[in-house]
């Protein structure tokens, strides 16, 4: 998982790595890190089109994985689910392709989140199944949409949804969903502030799994709307904020579109002389 932001824009992703397949951490970590340096290029400060953005660096991601398999001669490609999000203007964008999930929160319920592209999610929309079976079903992990395969992945995509003021945007893997159905999550993460919610909320998902619990893992973030975002007003021109580390794994062959150590040498640099500058004035 990670997050990216500028003044104006936030990005946010996590990325499951599939069992059953090989290096499924490593098709996460690429999906990752595709994504960050697409946003280093797309942010200035904010994105054109985030709709079109999520679509295009989820597919970045699809094309390293491919590029990782190849150049590593395995027998099948790593492959991984991920659903990102982006947050700007006072809307929010996100896309997802396999069972990863978004959910939106607003009053400690749920107002929307992502459909899985699982067999499971399938047999609730023939009507073979109910919602509430789904959570607890025993395929419920049989994925059909990822990044990674040898087809082209299904990016679904979302928005422009206009938040409110205290509204909650939750990304997280099946190993935390499956462990609680939608309303006791929604109450989980609102329960408290997100540095306390959020670490609980894993942990309550990993508990309840017990010696079986999958790779639980979430990231959220509370909106308090664009007049209080008192901590993006004071990033300078041109400074973007990532936890993603943007360098391809085994980069032998790299693509060229990905940026270089040189580059974010350059980058930090030039934060720094805009941070030192801000605090001259």
């Amino acid at each position: 998982m990670g997050y990216c932001f500028t003044r104006d824009t936030l990005m946010m992703i996590v990325a499951d790595g599939m069992g059953g397949h090989l290096r499924g951490e490593v098709a996460a970590q690429l999906t990752l890190q595709a994504a960050a340096a697409a946003f280093q290029r797309a942010a200035r400060p904010a994105i054109a089109d985030p709709a079109g953005f999520l679509d295009l660096s989820l597919r970045m991601g699809h094309r390293e994985i491919l590029r990782y398999q190849a150049a590593n001669n395995l027998p099948e490609s790593p492959r991984t689910t991920v659903v990102a999000c982006i947050i700007q203007h006072g809307h929010a964008w996100w896309a997802h392709a396999g069972d990863s999930r978004l959910y939106w929160i607003r009053h400690g319920e749920c107002v929307s989140r992502t459909e899985d592209h699982s067999k499971v999610q399938n047999l609730v929309n023939l009507g073979m199944i109910t919602p509430e079976e789904q959570e607890t079903h025993p395929e419920r992990n049989k994925v059909l949409n990822c990044l990674g395969s040898p087809f082209e992945p299904t990016i679904e995509l979302s928005g422009a949804h206009e938040l409110e003021k205290g509204d909650h945007m939750v990304l997280c893997s099946d190993g935390v969903w499956s462990a609680m159905n939608d309303p006791t999550l929604a109450r989980a993460v609102t329960a408290a502030p997100l540095l306390t919610s959020v670490p609980a909320l894993v942990q309550r998902a990993v508990s309840a799994e017990g010696p079986s619990a999958d790779n639980a893992t979430a990231l959220a973030v509370h909106w308090e709307g664009d007049d209080n975002d008192l901590s993006s007003q004071e990033v300078p021109d041109g400074a973007i904020t990532t936890t993603i580390i943007v360098g391809l794994e085994e980069e032998q062959d790299a693509d060229p579109e990905v940026i270089s150590e040189d580059e974010i040498e350059k980058t930090i640099r030039e934060v720094r002389e805009a941070i030192e500058k801000t605090g001259e004035n």
